[in-house]
């Protein structure tokens, strides 16, 4: 698949795209790989990293912001594979500084479908949120428009080749702003603050995010919506799985904030199939939605339709992490923890 060919991350120097990047380059053969972010620090960094040294030849760099669509248009000549990273995440930023994420995480999308088509890239997956399930903040509702946009860029007809699907995934196990690097960084004299006792989260590791991205730009016919089939967790089981031994403070939610994160909502089930490891929202309008159940079935084999009242949501995930497996995933993935 990424054989000879050009892929473009944008954000491509956040934590899930310098391990996509990473695992391109160690696992694959592709032609060239074009880092396109708006943080020029983190891609010196990149480029005096050794792997990046060793493989210089196929990295390109380029400084620019997903809200300009001149530099984006520029960057995607003879691109292949687009993966949109790039977004604005912090929710309570986004409830202070709202139009700032509207620029970026909409009208940037918007940018990204436009240039895609412009020079016909071939696939384009953007990754989503949680959070953009029924959103009750404005970070998901950008997201949410977000997602809508990239599904509905199927639809231009004509001679344009570019197919978008849609990766939507819960918390990266140890991202910036996530509640494990906050735990790591609270004063060990105070107890530690959790917002709700019953409070559940979808986690999934930046391996795992990041197998399932390429998994799935194997196999997306455009228009999909994927969301991958991950365990849940409590809060307080984090706590337990840090810092056993401190006591713990219940402080109230934050404005924006969900008890329990939701996936699948009930209106997206009725057009919601569930697969081993995942599941697929197939596009509302019925003329794109044709191949798709001849060919997952022929892909994958079994498939069951998610019945109408179906909610893929963390408070009723089939699977819990105990404290034992957090902590044991929390020292497997220690060197993709962010502690700052």
């Amino acid at each position: 698949m990424f054989k000879n060919t050009t892929i473009l991350v944008t954000g491509g120097t956040g934590s899930f795209g310098k391990k996509f990047i990473s695992n391109i380059l160690e696992n694959f053969n592709p032609k060239k790989i074009i880092i396109f972010s708006r943080d020029e620090l983190k891609q010196s960094e990149m480029q005096n990293d050794k792997l990046y040294i060793k493989h210089k030849k196929k990295i390109r760099f380029f400084i620019g912001d997903i809200r300009d669509y001149e530099r984006l248009n520029m960057s995607f000549e003879n691109v292949d594979i687009v993966v949109h990273a790039a977004a604005l995440k912090q929710v309570e930023a986004a409830e202070y500084n709202p139009f700032e994420f509207i620029k970026t995480n909409i009208l940037g999308a918007q940018n990204v479908i436009r240039a895609a088509h412009a020079n016909n890239v071939k696939k384009i997956i953007a990754l989503s949120t949680d959070k953009a399930s029924s959103p009750i903040n404005l970070y998901g509702a950008t997201k949410l428009c977000s997602d809508k946009l990239f599904i509905a860029a199927n639809n231009v007809g004509g001679k344009k080749i570019s197919k978008f699907s849609v990766v939507r995934y819960g918390n990266v196990l140890g991202s910036r702003g996530s509640v494990i690097p906050f735990f790591l960084n609270y004063p060990l004299e105070k107890p530690l603050p959790i917002t709700d006792l019953n409070m559940t989260r979808f986690s999934i590791t930046l391996h795992q995010s990041v197998n399932f991205v390429i998994e799935r730009l194997g196999s997306m016919l455009g228009g999909e919506l994927y969301i991958p089939k991950i365990p849940s967790y409590r809060t307080r089981d984090i706590a337990k799985a840090m810092r056993p031994k401190d006591k713990i403070k219940v402080v109230g939610i934050r404005p924006g904030e969900k008890i329990h994160e939701e996936m699948i909502s009930l209106e997206e089930a009725f057009y919601a199939y569930e697969l081993k490891s995942f599941y697929v929202v197939l596009p509302k309008i019925l003329y794109l939605k044709k191949n798709y159940l001849p060919y997952m079935k022929k892909k994958y084999g079994l498939i069951k339709k998610c019945s109408e009242n179906f909610s893929y949501n963390s408070k009723d995930n089939k699977t819990f992490l105990s404290v034992y497996e957090i902590r044991k995933l929390l020292k497997n993935n220690k060197k993709d923890i962010i502690i700052n």
